[in-house]
């Protein structure tokens, strides 16, 4: 299906940064198409509870939070569909958006298609996701105040979140693979606190509670130690993993849109890539701060940015 309509702005992705960016481009009619392969939300949607964005005291179910930045954005006008895109097309005075529900034709595009964490794959971890598996520190770890946890991994951000889990954690349990890659000021910081304990050379294999489908908790992880090839087990009341995140940047690939070492998106400071048109905001952007908040102010920013640019393209 081809959609002969242009559009002011495609914005491929539709979490805090599009559904931010589409509340300001609409309120000023520039026309505005979010499409996504995923529920409008984004990883905000299956965040269980938020408790750091403006404006909610009392904290926000991720998933409400979603509902409300898209109503606000369709109630000025911005539409949406549902698609995975496959490439962007620059044909001069407008782009073609390529989607496996088809083509759509803007003449500026936003890229807000965030990241996603890493998994470990390991059984239990998908089954207990946002039910004691999580992936954001800041966001979850007040839920664990005065109890035990287990985070894997062992880079920056591994030591990072644990040492601010420790905040409410009454214990932690660190499990490395193989050694702990932080900065030597983390490692520092690590082996000073008495909260942490650092297992090295031990993998998870396993992520044990009760049955899901009832509701249950997380009771254990289990792990092998590599230097005796001895299971291990670590009693917890929650998981954090901290592998890395992935920007959902694949897409891209062959385009002339300059991405960094591990695939997130440069642009100048006017939020535009090294295709003229063409914006990049939020989570998948190089130095993002891969919070929600920031998410929205920079989707803010480049709608701005969108609108200098067509000022600029009728002006010439």
């Amino acid at each position: 299906m081809e959609n002969n309509k242009v559009y002011d702005v495609v914005m491929i992705g539709a979490g805090p940064a599009a559904l931010s960016a589409a509340i300001y481009t609409t309120r000023e009619d520039i026309s505005t198409l979010l499409l996504d392969k995923g529920p409008v939300g984004g990883l905000a949607a299956v965040t269980d509870w938020v408790d750091n964005y403006p404006g909610f005291p009392k904290g926000v179910a991720g998933l409400e939070l979603s509902d409300l930045f898209q109503k606000q954005a369709e109630r000025f006008g911005a539409e949406f569909e549902f698609g995975e895109v496959s490439t962007i097309i620059d044909e001069g005075t407008q782009k073609r958006v390529k989607a496996d529900s088809g083509d759509f034709l803007a003449k500026t595009v936003l890229i807000a298609t965030g990241s996603d964490y890493k998994k470990t794959g390991v059984p239990g971890e998908k089954e207990y996701y946002a039910r004691g598996v999580h992936y954001c520190a800041t966001c979850d770890g007040a839920f664990y105040r005065d109890k035990h946890l287990v985070v894997i991994g062992g880079g920056n951000s591994a030591v990072q979140e644990a040492l601010f889990l420790t905040r409410y954690a009454s214990r932690i349990d660190m499990l490395a693979r193989s050694k702990i890659s932080a900065s030597d000021i983390l490692q520092r910081e690590l082996a000073k606190n008495e909260k942490i304990t650092v297992h090295l050379g031990t993998t998870t294999d396993e992520i044990v509670g009760d049955p899901p489908a009832g509701g249950g908790k997380i009771v254990k992880v289990v792990g092998t130690d590599t230097a005796s090839g001895k299971k291990v087990e670590f009693p917890t009341d929650g998981v954090f993993v901290f592998v890395g995140l992935a920007p959902n940047t694949g897409f891209l690939k062959g385009l002339p849109i300059e991405l960094d070492e591990i695939g997130f998106i440069k642009t100048d400071i006017g939020l535009q890539t090294a295709m003229p048109g063409v914006f990049a905001a939020g989570d998948v952007r190089h130095g993002a701060t891969m919070q929600i908040a920031s998410a929205s102010g920079e989707g803010a920013t480049a709608a701005l940015m969108i609108r200098h640019y067509l000022e600029d393209v009728e002006r010439s």
